[in-house]
């Protein structure tokens, strides 16, 4: 078996490469890390998050959670508070800034994503999204 042809190497690759083309974007322009980019994300998407929740809702660690809501915050783009009933926590919060910086990323990544996913046809980007939630569905199921 050649290594191009094994489904977890060519996954790897085409996911590799479709982030390289968005941290183009959001890394190039707005001068954000991978990291930086999605607890960015889901920072705005909450009015508030704490750090058990964003290494929950990430593939990142608790370090680098921390490392990357640390460079967030020494750029201005998010607000760190410590809560008086569970000190180990952190709480964030996305500052004016950092939600322009978002907003403007955002749309840019957005067609980027939307060009790279216009170049196949409608039936399939629909299949793509299909075997996607079935890959989805398979890794997370317990008894295998």
């Amino acid at each position: 078996m050649q290594l191009e042809s094994f489904f977890p190497y060519r996954l790897a690759v085409v996911a590799e490469a479709f982030s390289r083309q968005l941290v183009e974007v959001y890394g190039h322009d707005h001068g954000l890390t991978r990291e930086e980019w999605r607890l960015l994300f889901l920072i705005e998407g909450a009015e508030e998050i704490n750090s058990l929740e964003l290494a929950r809702r990430t593939t990142l660690d608790k370090v680098q959670v921390s490392r990357a809501t640390q460079r967030l915050e020494d750029k201005g783009l998010i607000l760190r508070s410590i809560p008086a009933e569970d000190r180990r926590l952190r709480l964030y919060t996305i500052t004016p800034l950092g939600r322009s910086t978002f907003a403007r990323a955002f749309s840019q990544v957005e067609a980027r994503a939307n060009a790279i996913l216009g170049a196949m046809t409608e039936a399939e980007r629909a299949a793509l999204d299909q075997g996607l939630a079935a890959l989805h569905r398979a890794v997370a199921n317990p008894a295998i």
